[in-house]
């Protein structure tokens, strides 16, 4: 027969197994159709506690003299004459007219009127990665969610990027706020700051704070972020010993700044540059120690760390590289660090910049599957469907996430599918890094030391303090380290990621985009 308007042929009316259902793809909306004695019947594909499109696979029967079929992930049931849910009023699908005609089944989607209640997005942390999916979910169904955000520190969000900055003096406390209370209130957001939750119920899908509050949820995103590693070493916990995470840590460090003199760094990667280089600016004597030969050992190779280090000694921080510390002295308040060859650095205050590891006790406790980082697939969510997580406390592709442009592209997936715009991946990211000092131009990316089929194209100007070097191979490039001069640093990043080919570009790669764009 020919297709009346509006009306969609789905399969034969055989296709589908009696008491059972399939899924179809109607002009872009998921519908799931039941066959049940002889009959057709048609709802929305998707499941409106869990949000995946499930329904079809569910179990159809008969309850209390109504058909209906049981969502796979959640159990909740839902009538296939009416689409209500059973078990909650505010639950409830679409139901779509069906006919059958020539032992097929056809469907015509319906216009739904009722108005669907918002859905309960709980939010556990206000970093960089928590509000970036915020913005994407306002941004696509600013209508569609209740939003509550539990923020552990008292103000509002900001960018810990900068922390390096505020440490330096060069930025303040304002200039690093992203988002103060009063963007919550406008957005209609029920903020809770310096209030950590401090459990999760599963079942009952709610969350409790520390301060005592409950609240429900249909989603809920997990973004608490990254813990500093710190030694454990004798006098660990003494105080004067601190971690670089959050406006606390710069606040305590510009406090023992003022009255104290002598700081030793452990760890002589980005952070402990960073910080190094904040509390030589707020004129402390700075010492930096780590075990590697040489700083930024995991993003520079030896002559870009060499140059690096120079630099910085020349700023007035000391350096005691290779070492490795095997205790914090001190009785009160730390007096010093011991290092496994015997020697002593007299110190008054200690700021440990080893790493950071993914925080991920409260989501454990949850019985959220947790490895490393709380396990994520390519949308973010975890493995329970009403669960999602992202930052730096999340382990995707059995990697864990330190940086900010991986956060970024995680949040921007998460807050599609939280929204329902569910058709975006997270497949990883490849890294790149940049040093916050102000006047020390360093960048690094991809592999940047090569192997043994890697050729090396490198660009030495000591005059003008300019060091690049560019891993190729294949005709690609691969990695690059670049010290002096930055400019072209997103542009070989480009390279990397689009596996360009560059043998046309190869004789003046060295020298930049503009070079290579203005030569024929």
């Amino acid at each position: 027969m020919s297709a009346p308007s509006g009306w969609q042929r789905v399969c034969a009316l055989d296709d589908i197994i009696e008491y059972s259902g399939v899924g179809a793809l109607l002009d872009g909306v998921q519908v799931a159709v039941f066959r049940v004695a002889g009959a057709a019947y048609a709802i929305g594909n998707r499941d409106p506690a869990s949000g995946a499109n499930v329904l079809s696979r569910g179990i159809v029967g008969d309850l209390g003299g109504e058909l209906v079929v049981a969502s796979p992930i959640y159990k909740q049931h839902y009538s296939l004459v009416t689409g209500r849910c059973l078990e909650d009023a505010q639950l409830w699908v679409p139901v779509h007219l069906t006919r059958i005609a020539d032992g097929a089944v056809w469907v015509k989607l319906q216009v739904q009127h009722r108005a669907r209640p918002k859905q309960k997005l709980v939010v556990i942390g206000s970093g960089v990665a928590a509000m970036r999916t915020i913005e994407e979910v306002l941004a696509r169904a600013s209508h569609g969610f209740q939003i509550t955000v539990f923020g552990a520190e008292m103000r509002g969000s900001y960018n810990r990027v900068l922390l390096s900055p505020l440490l330096a003096g060069e930025k303040k406390l304002e200039e690093i706020i992203t988002h103060p209370p009063e963007w919550y209130r406008q957005q209609g957001i029920d903020l809770h700051e310096g209030d950590a939750v401090v459990a999760i119920d599963r079942v009952q899908r709610r969350v409790h704070s520390a301060r005592g509050i409950e609240v429900p949820y249909d989603r809920l995103l997990i973004a608490t972020g990254g813990l500093p590693v710190m030694l454990n070493v004798p006098g660990a916990t003494l105080p004067g010993v601190l971690g670089f995470r959050d406006v606390a840590d710069v606040d305590a460090m510009l406090v023992a700044a003022r009255t104290h003199r002598r700081a030793v760094i452990i760890g002589g990667g980005l952070l402990g540059l960073e910080a190094g280089n904040g509390l030589a600016r707020q004129g402390m004597d700075v010492t930096v120690v780590d075990v590697a030969e040489h700083v930024m050992n995991r993003q520079l190779d030896a002559h870009a760390a060499q140059l690096l280090r120079a630099e910085l000694e020349g700023r007035g921080l000391k350096f005691v590289l290779p070492a490795r510390t095997t205790a914090i002295l001190g009785d009160e308040r730390v007096t010093g660090v011991q290092l496994a060859d015997g020697n002593v650095l007299a110190a008054d205050l200690v700021v440990m910049a080893v790493g950071v590891k993914p925080n991920i006790e409260l989501a454990r406790a949850a019985g959220v599957r947790c490895d490393r980082g709380i396990l994520v697939d390519d949308t973010l969510q975890t493995f329970d469907p009403a669960i999602y997580a992202v930052g730096e406390c999340v382990q995707h592709r059995n990697a864990t996430f330190g940086l900010v442009a991986p956060l970024l592209e995680q949040a921007q997936v998460c807050g599609q599918q939280l929204a329902g715009h569910g058709v975006a991946r997270y497949p990883g990211s490849r890294l790149s890094t940049q040093l916050k000092i102000s006047g020390v131009d360093v960048f690094s990316a991809g592999d940047y030391l090569g192997n043994e089929r890697s050729e090396m194209l490198v660009l030495r100007d000591a005059r003008r303090g300019i060091y690049k070097r560019l891993v190729v191979e294949d005709n690609r490039v691969r990695g690059a380290v670049l010290y002096g001069d930055t400019r072209d640093g997103r542009w070989y990043f480009d390279l990397i990621n689009e596996q360009r080919d560059i043998r046309l570009l190869r004789d003046r790669l060295l020298f930049g985009e503009a070079e290579c764009q203005s030569s024929p």
